[in-house]
């Protein structure tokens, strides 16, 4: 089975090193990657059955043949998935919503998984512009990235001031990130995390990023609560799996266009 992810029509299996491109100012990200979407465990879980939506994601996942991988990798997924859904109830209190606002749009969420290995970069070599990193200066799409990362430090993010912070590990813990889906519907109350990869530790990297969203056919209009005269939307109103399949599109067109 071909696994490249360039050839799914969508956006499942294999990414090279430079095969894609998150930052418009850069020339590529220097990582290679593993994609899946939703798919049942054979064990059984809560929420098993199939997505009736799932947007530009939809389709079976493709899955190179390792014994043992598809397996423990829709473990993780699903462990994932569910720490994903326990995060809604907790924004709904902080946005002084009932705490099960957000349950009626996120009953078959999209769930996006990334494999994710970066190569050591030499930092001598690294350009000033940040033109060939890890993964250039981007914000997530969905609502939540739920992040496990290895001991190797190499995940900045930018302050409020723009200054690069790096999210150095800590064992036994998760990075969260929030995404545009959610400050699409907060009207920036909550802002996506811009961050970036480079890694400048002279080992491999490893990480698997969990991309938690709404159903693909919910609007992303503010919540009321979160508009009034002084802070009027912010936002063209479109589908949540509108939203994501153009950001997807943006992401592998310059790399498939170049490849």
């Amino acid at each position: 089975m071909d696994l490249d992810i360039h050839k799914s029509p969508n956006f499942k299996g294999y990414t090279a090193l430079l095969g894609e491109n998150t930052d418009p100012n850069g020339k590529g990200d220097l990582h290679e990657g593993f994609d899946i979407g939703w798919e049942s465990d054979q064990a059984g879980c809560e929420h098993n059955e199939l997505p009736r939506d799932d947007g530009a994601m939809s389709g079976a996942n493709v899955w190179p043949e390792l014994p043992g991988f598809r397996e423990s990798v829709l473990g993780y997924y699903h462990a994932a998935v569910q720490l994903g859904r326990s995060l809604f109830p907790l924004f709904a209190l902080a946005l002084d919503l009932p705490e099960n606002f957000f349950d009626d749009k996120t009953t078959k969420p999209a769930a996006i998984m990334r494999l994710l290995h970066y190569p050591p970069q030499n930092p001598s070599k690294i350009a000033e512009d940040g033109s060939v990193i890890g993964i250039g200066a981007h914000t997530d799409y969905e609502c939540f990235t739920i992040l496990w990362q290895d001991s190797v430090s190499a995940l900045q993010v930018q302050n409020n001031d723009g200054k690069w912070i790096d999210a150095v590990p800590i064992p036994g813990t998760l990075v969260v990130n929030l995404g545009d889906q959610f400050a699409r519907w907060t009207n920036d109350i909550f802002k996506s995390t811009l961050h970036r990869v480079i890694n400048k530790s002279g080992m491999e990297r490893y990480s698997i990023p969990l991309f938690f969203g709404t159903n693909y056919d919910v609007l992303l209009e503010p919540i009321p609560s979160c508009v009034s005269e002084d802070e009027p939307p912010k936002y063209e109103v479109v589908t949540a799996g509108e939203y994501v399949k153009s950001r997807l599109e943006a992401t592998y067109s310059h790399s498939a266009s170049g490849s």
